[in-house]
């Protein structure tokens, strides 16, 4: 990889395509979100005849990159990721400029993507493993070989929350399946991405692995290119949906992973000690709220309402808002204004209804003052039909909702247009399952919620609106396959039939 460039506005990063960096004269200047006016670095920006180049470049790479065994791609896949964890330092440090995140956050984020890519390569014995249907004597004369096919050229769009750690749910195990690939990167966090996925991919044989970073306006592309087999896509609900309007021009597949509004329950007997407390405060206000799997609503038994909220009470009285590189600060601003101010409606209806609104923390002045930064919330009792109760806050704001019997819990959960994870917090291993068996959502945890205990072997994705289809473990390599039958006559069978 070329060094990295560093300009007056700090890192800039290049297109990648088919196996050459390419600099654009039009760049996206990417805003840090702690400092009004600040500008972190410089991401180069794709026109359309990018976008194109990228596509073409991925076609020319997959006959070959298919032909190749499971065995022969992990082979080149184990060498790729070699060493990149050399670089993660700075890899952290510019990720958390750009998103805004305290800087231990950024660094595990990009440490989730290697773990990820190892654990898709430990799947490499099973992604060619097929099955046989054997004939039945008199009734079906042939016998079938169920296989499993590469689909082609894969676009893999991440947010900007999580980028590198969400691309590792998807980007190995479509390498791994057979396909060549597009890595689309957030435009409003490109540069730790860019760096972190072209050193991956100058590894790999020219155009099995593209980066882009640029305008959603030129994007299109990507998605709608009839050479483009599939789009595995991160994000909104609404960047779902146009995703999949955009798809469907040109039957492009989709798998969506999209936004949640996650129900934590604490049943009558939850344990609410220190250990417990702490993966809840986590649970909501890491990357200052800004994950998808957060919990986003709590539900307390009335009983033990008081005792929660005053163990996250105790640990938002010890929250430091600033900057996501110093020492001491363990929340950082939100990522864009435009949150910030959703995030602020929210709130501020809540007051206005006569909600039990808390608010801790100090804002932080000097050079932090105009960045993106809000106090963290609890919003006590609020009436179920209030935004910050309906709606994906995604900043540090939580509802948090008493209930008398099991059943009304489980209907508040439910009562939802999300479901992508949920939690049951209780010292009965049965009422953990009675209650979590009958969530609407695709992830459960059991005394625990959030990224920080996803079992990253385990098949992930949501229901309802949270989106389809599965990332990770063997169910991921096969989101980016399809099946082969190829049925051979049994001379025998077929002689059976005829008797």
């Amino acid at each position: 990889m070329s060094e990295t460039i560093v300009t007056r506005s700090g890192v800039r990063t290049g297109l990648f395509i088919g196996g050459e960096e390419r600099f654009t004269q039009e760049v996206l200047q990417v805003a840090d979100p702690g400092k009004k006016g600040v500008v972190v670095g410089e991401a180069a920006s794709a026109s359309e005849a990018d976008v194109a180049d990228a596509v073409a470049a991925a076609k020319s790479a997959y006959p070959a990159w298919a032909a190749l065994s499971a065995e022969q791609r992990s082979a080149a896949m184990t060498e790729a990721i070699a060493g990149i964890a050399d670089d993660r330092d700075t890899d952290a440090a510019i990720l958390s400029q750009e998103n805004g995140k305290v800087r231990m956050e950024a660094w595990i984020d990009a440490l989730v993507f290697e773990l990820r890519w190892n654990l898709a390569l430990s799947l490499t014995d099973s992604v060619d493993t097929g099955t046989t249907l054997p004939a039945i004597p008199g009734a079906i004369p042939v016998s079938t070989e169920v296989r499993f096919q590469s689909l082609g050229v894969v676009t893999i769009i991440v947010p900007f929350n999580w980028p590198i750690a969400i691309l590792g749910a998807a980007l190995p195990h479509a390498l791994l399946a057979g396909n060549t690939v597009i890595v689309k990167a957030p435009p409003s966090t490109p540069l730790a991405t860019a760096r972190l996925v072209q050193r991956v991919a100058e590894k790999l044989p020219a155009g099995v692995l593209n980066v882009i970073t640029g305008k959603d306006e030129n994007m299109a592309g990507l998605i709608q290119s009839p050479d483009v087999a599939k789009v595995c896509f991160t994000g909104s609900v609404g960047g779902g949906k146009r995703i999949m309007e955009m798809a469907s021009k040109t039957l492009t597949r989709v798998t969506l992973e999209l936004g949640g509004n996650d129900a934590a329950i604490f049943l009558e007997d939850a344990i609410l000690d220190d250990t417990h407390l702490d993966r809840l405060f986590a649970a909501i206000y890491d990357t200052t709220g800004q994950i998808c799997m957060n919990a986003k609503r709590v539900f307390v038994h009335r009983s033990r309402q008081d005792e929660l909220v005053a163990g996250l009470e105790a640990r938002l009285n010890q929250v430091t808002l600033g900057y996501g590189l110093d020492e001491g600060t363990t929340m950082g601003p939100l990522h864009q204004p435009a949150q910030k101010a959703f995030v602020e409606e929210l709130v501020q209806e809540a007051k206005d209804a006569g909600a039990d609104v808390r608010e801790y923390g100090e804002l932080p002045g000097g050079e932090l003052e105009g960045g993106n930064f809000l106090r963290p919330a609890m919003v006590i009792n609020p009436d179920p039909s209030l935004r910050v109760v309906t709606e994906e806050q995604f900043g540090p704001v939580i509802p948090v909702i008493a209930f008398d019997t099991e059943e009304e819990a489980v209907a508040l959960a439910n009562d939802t247009w999300g479901g992508l994870c949920g939690s049951v917090w209780t010292a009965t291993p049965d009422a953990a399952n009675r209650v979590g068996s009958q969530l609407e959502c695709g992830y459960v945890w059991v005394n625990d919620h959030g990224a920080t205990r996803l079992d990253l072997r385990a098949p992930f994705g949501g229901m309802k609106s949270s989106g389809f289809g599965r990332e990770q473990g063997i169910e991921g390599v096969r989101a980016f396959q399809d099946t082969r039958s190829i049925a051979t006559i049994d001379p025998d069978a077929l002689a059976a039939m005829a008797h």
